[in-house]
């Protein structure tokens, strides 16, 4: 049986408890921190040791992990004072779940390579803290190509599908995509709703019976539900999509490439957080079409 790596952990929160628990499960050794201690105590309910700091939490670690909500937040743990990056040493080697700029992305690895030189591979996901918690995400990965091989075993615990994009910066730009796609497909799972119930039909049996056609997908099947149920308790919030989708507006904004149906998106969202909806699931993005 392969040994399991130790591992140090930033960020237990929404998707990054559930990842942890999980790791917990399959035999790794995790030392978890979080700015939020009542996140920390559950992770140590769950058997993780607990830690002070960032810095704190790369002590005896071979894979640092970090798993936030915003740059600035990241740029704090690894960075700031105490943070990762004042005590993280090859060969250990961060990997981070959290969503980013591609610029932002590639500028921390390389200040972290030059202040350490540890790598670092960006690895956004997909799927979920459902996802996070049974090791079925999709992860979409950017970094040197020996980087990504040391901790191709956690990827295989961690996700269903994982891919390795390309250099620094590339598993970024690949999430990028993925909330375009997203963000686009939870306007059109809304108009679904409003337009099922409307002409008079079912709607929570349109899954079943677009199931395995061109329209299905999971938004469909996992979303939808949902947005018919009006369940808006948090899987994933508002804020959290919002903030992704300016970073996808600002990201084509600089390639030139045209984007109105992500445009479309991003305005409804604004409207959504502009009316104090920033706190619930993504899927309230519904309550925009029954006002």
């Amino acid at each position: 049986m392969t040994r399991k790596l130790n591992i140090g952990y930033v960020g237990v929160g929404l998707m990054g408890l559930p990842m942890a628990k999980r790791l917990l499960s399959l035999g790794y050794t995790v030392r978890a921190y979080d700015i939020a201690p009542d996140q920390v105590a559950a992770a140590c309910a769950a058997g993780a040791a607990g830690a002070a700091s960032g810095a704190d939490v790369v002590a005896g670690a071979e894979l640092v992990l970090v798993n936030l909500p915003t740059p600035d937040a990241v740029e704090a743990a690894v960075f700031g004072e105490n943070g990762v990056a004042s005590a993280l040493r090859p060969p250990q080697l961060l990997i981070d779940f959290s969503t980013n700029k591609v610029y932002q992305t590639k500028a921390f690895a390389q200040r972290l390579r030059d202040m350490t030189g540890a790598g670092w591979i960006d690895a956004p996901v997909s799927g979920g803290p459902p996802a996070s918690g049974s090791g079925t995400l999709t992860v979409m990965a950017g970094g040197e190509a020996a980087d990504i091989e040391r901790a191709r075993q956690l990827f295989a615990d961690v996700a269903a599908h994982f891919t390795h994009m390309g250099p620094s910066g590339a598993g970024m730009a690949a999430k990028m995509l993925n909330q375009l796609i997203v963000g686009s497909g939870h306007a059109v799972m809304a108009e679904a709703v409003v337009l099922a119930e409307a002409a008079g039909i079912d709607p929570a049996r349109l899954p079943e019976c677009l199931a395995g056609g061109l329209a299905d997908s999971l938004l469909l099947q996992r979303l939808y539900p949902r947005m018919v149920k009006r369940d808006f308790a948090p899987q994933g919030y508002v804020r959290q999509l919002l903030k992704d989708l300016e970073m996808v507006n600002e990201f084509a904004g600089g390639l030139k490439a045209p984007t109105p149906m992500m445009s479309e998106a991003l305005t409804l969202y604004r409207m959504l957080a502009h009316l104090g909806h920033s706190e619930l699931d993504t899927a309230a993005l519904l309550k925009l079409y029954e006002r």
